[in-house]
This record gives C-alpha cells, structure tokens and sequence, in this order.
C-alpha cells in the first residue's frame, strides 16, 4: 500500500530564499519541512542588500517594520575612478520604491535570518529542522523520498515535492543532474567586515572605486557593520590576501584605525551561472542553487527571494486548489529571463569596476565621463519584466510589478495590508467578476479602497483600463475588462 507522504513540501536549505518559501507556503495552507545541515545560523555577514520589492515580501510574511530597524541606508552608490571623478552613479536608493519601502536596504544577514526564523513559532505547518544533512532521494509511489543524515542516524522524508534552496554547491541540484549555465565571469576578491565604532570616520554612500591599481568595493551594511572588497591581482592567492599585514596595507588609504573592528575576512570568486532546468519533476530549484551574480548590483539575495514569491502561490494552488501541475512550468519560464537581468546588470557593473590594465581603465573613464558630460544617466535600477507565464496573452502590462500604492490616510496602513494575501483583482465599478472563486475583488467605490481610491483610480485611468488583476507575488497577470480577467486567472491557474 503506498505510503502517505510526511508534509507536502520539503525544502533543503534554511538561508533566506528556503524560509520565506517555507513561510510564505504554511501561511498558504501547505505543510512544510525545511531541513538545513549547520546547526544554528551561519553568525556572520554575507549578503549586504535588499531592495523595496523584498521589503514587501518581508511584509507579506510578518517582519519587514523589524528588519527595517536593523538596516542602513545610503542615498546613491557611486562608481569612481582613480581619481574620485563619477563614472556612473545611480541615486535615490533611500526613497520609497514602487513595493512602498525604500529602494536600497543596506542589511545584516544573520539578523535578518534570525527574524525570518521567528516566523516559524506562528505557522504551526511549518517545521524547521536543523543539523539534517540532505544525502539524496528516491521517488517513490508518487512522492519524493529525501534521505536525510541526522545526529540520530538516517531517516527518509517523504513530500510531494522537493526544493533545492541549498545554496551555489547544491547537493539537491546535483543529486537531480541538473547542469549551469556558465555566463562567463570569474574574478576573486576578498571580502573585510567590520564592526563600526564610530560612523562619522566612514564613507556615507556606497563606493565602486574603479581604480586599476586595485579595484575595491565599500558599502554600508546593516545592524553596525561596513564592508570593504579588494579584487586580486594576477597571480596574488587567497593566503596572501588574508595575511594580517596585507589587510592592514589595504585598509589603511581609508583611515579607520580604532573606527572599525574586523569581524571576517574571506576571499570569494564571482561567478554568474544559471541553473538549466528550475524544475525536474517534483524537483525545483531556488535561490543560489538556481542561479548565481556577482555581487555589484546587490540582487543576490534578491533574487532567491523572488523565486520564493513566485513559486509558493504555485505550489499552494497545485497541492491546495487542485491546479495542474504543467503551472510550475511558468516558474523558469517568468523567473529565468528576470534573474539574467539582474545578472547582466551586475556583470556590467562588475566589468567596469574590475577593469585591471591602467590603458583600458582611462579609456573606459573617458567613454562614461563625456557620457555624464552629455547627460547620460546610466543604465538606471529599472525592474525587469518577469518573463512568460501566467499572463493574460496580449494585455499591454501583464508580467510589469504593480505597486504598493500609498494611502491617503495619514499615518494608514499599506495598500497590501488592507486586501491581504492572494490574487487581487481591482476594478473602477463593481461588476459580477466580483463573484470570482480564488480572487479577492474589489472596486474603488468600496469603502475599504477610500485611502487608496486617488492613487488606484490615477494607475488605472493612466493605463486605460476598467481593471487589473494582480498576482500573489504582486505581478501583474493583466488589465482590461474584469470579467476577462477574472475568467483568463480562473482558465490559467484552474
């Protein structure tokens, strides 16, 4: 007789992209386990930024007022070169982003990880367990079995999916045979955090010191940290770049003698791949083990995080409403095409800063100083569109992200905490598509839409149409005609 599985998912990997995957499924009805090998959180920085669309996810799951009041925030992030002339700059990274928190949120991810990990106490379909090593799978009768090494000796998890949010080495990518795409760039470079005595020795803004002699990255970080990167030159090893006195000779043009406390030191490689297939079966893959970036335009975490969005209003409506299964499909599908142009984004960055031979770096000076003096403004922060998938075919703004409006309340509360989780569809006047199974519909003459009724009916009339609907993760599947909408959602997602 087949054996009933243990949870419906598993998760292998407790950083951030597999607990808010594993939050964001209880909190949508679907039992959950997520297994991670170390036994506690990983106590030292790593990643160093989220931006206002994460920020909102956070606030989706419960925690982003908290993780707001251990972020640091720089108001643009400068590329300079030798000199300290502005190859490129891209500004306002402390005003409110389209997801209604700021653009740039400079982070510190153990305190960040310890918040996501709270929200396990209030989702009793949520089991996080640590110090379980995930050794491979089987399926089995419909199911995944997951073996697992624990300090007890090995047990089988059985779920009807399993998710590899594992990291760059994946066990579970590996175990699956799932091969990278390797989009080409490798560079080496030591990463120095430190614990900041005193703040008004430090840089305020985040610097890209584009200087040939040594390209060196220094951002602001959260929770009281701040983070220098030195790229290796050729031939110099990671032995040497962690010799006490060549930190010391490093950090010394900077003069933060008694400023700052060196908490790590550690010297990475830079790479940018992309995982082939995101869905093998009843295998996904998320996060790191997915796809890796160079760290430039800080979408790493980002990234993970995203693809945590996306897939878990998918799997809720696979293995809560009965939707077919062919809907996971749409998650490489919308997911690849947006994290390659964060990619790209951070390869270009990251070209331009690592720039090592003086000839080619004062070329490239001269190229983007007369491209500023002729008033060009750079490549921009822009969102991408995700790509295709759960989409209403040929609607001008389906797969654009739709917005946190602001209300007009003073002080009220945001547009995403008044119609909660779920799909929204949102229309000009009532109409019977507010009878739609699965949609939570609302008109602009309700009164739970007063505060927002200006800035809805302002997005809606600048688009030209009657209504939009919105995705869980905030994507839009379209606009136009609701009763189009509410019918197409209902004939994509079953």
């Amino acid at each position: 007789m087949p054996v009933a599985p243990d949870t419906d998912v598993l998760i292998v990997g407790a950083g951030p992209a597999g607990v808010t995957l594993g939050l964001l499924l209880a909190q949508s009805g679907v039992r959950t386990q997520v297994i991670d090998k170390a036994a506690d959180i990983y106590p030292l920085p790593r990643a160093a930024h989220v931006d206002h669309e994460i920020m909102r996810i956070f606030q989706d799951v419960g925690i982003a007022d908290a993780v707001a009041g251990t972020c640091r925030s720089s108001d643009r992030y400068d590329f300079l070169n030798a000199g300290g002339e502005v190859l490129m700059r891209f500004e306002g990274l402390d005003r409110i982003g389209p997801g209604g928190w700021p653009v740039g949120n400079m982070i510190h991810q153990p305190s960040l990880e310890a918040l996501l990990r709270a929200g396990e106490a209030s989702r009793p379909l949520l089991d996080i367990i640590c110090s379980a090593r995930f050794t491979g799978y089987r399926l089995q009768d419909g199911h995944v079995a997951a073996t697992v090494a624990t300090a007890s000796g090995e047990k089988v998890i059985r779920a009807r999916y399993l998710v590899g949010a594992d990291g760059a080495r994946s066990p579970v990518r590996e175990a699956a045979g799932i091969e990278l795409d390797d989009l080409q760039f490798d560079e080496e470079w030591l990463v120095i955090d430190a614990i900041v005595h005193d703040f008004e020795r430090l840089p305020k803004v985040n610097l890209q010191i584009c200087d040939p002699a040594r390209p060196t990255t220094c951002v602001l970080m959260g929770s009281g940290r701040h983070r220098w990167e030195f790229m290796l030159k050729p031939g110099e090893t990671a032995d040497q770049m962690l010799d006490e006195a060549m930190i010391a000779r490093l950090m010394q043009p900077w003069s933060v003698d008694g400023a700052v406390t060196i908490e790590r030191k550690v010297v990475y490689r830079f790479n940018a791949r992309v995982a082939k297939e995101w869905r093998k079966g009843s295998i996904l893959l998320a996060g790191d083990a997915a796809h890796l970036t160079p760290p430039f335009a800080g979408q790493g975490m980002c990234a993970g995080i995203r693809d945590a969005a996306n897939l878990a209003w998918k799997l809720a409506a696979v293995i809560r409403d009965g939707a077919p299964e062919t809907l996971l499909d749409t998650y490489q599908s919308e997911r690849d095409p947006h994290a390659r142009a964060y990619i790209q984004l951070a390869m270009m960055m990251g070209r331009t800063v690592c720039i090592a031979d003086p000839e080619a770096a004062k070329d490239r000076d001269a190229h983007l100083l007369a491209a500023r003096a002729a008033g060009d403004p750079g490549p921009g922060l822009v969102s991408p569109l995700i790509g295709p998938g759960v989409q209403l075919a040929r609607s001008l703004h389906a797969g654009e992200y739709f917005p946190q409006l602001p209300s007009a309340w003073p002080g009220g509360a945001r547009l995403d905490d008044v119609l909660g989780p779920g799909a929204w569809l949102i229309s000009r006047s009532p109409s019977a598509a507010s009878r739609a199974s699965g949609l939570q519909c609302v008109s602009l003459d309700d009164p739970l839409m007063a505060g927002f009724r200006g800035a809805l009916e302002a997005w809606l009339v600048g688009r030209g149409a009657n209504a939009v609907l919105v995705r869980p993760d905030r994507y839009i599947f379209g606009s136009g005609d609701p009763g189009t909408l509410a019918g197409a959602w209902a004939a994509q997602t079953g």
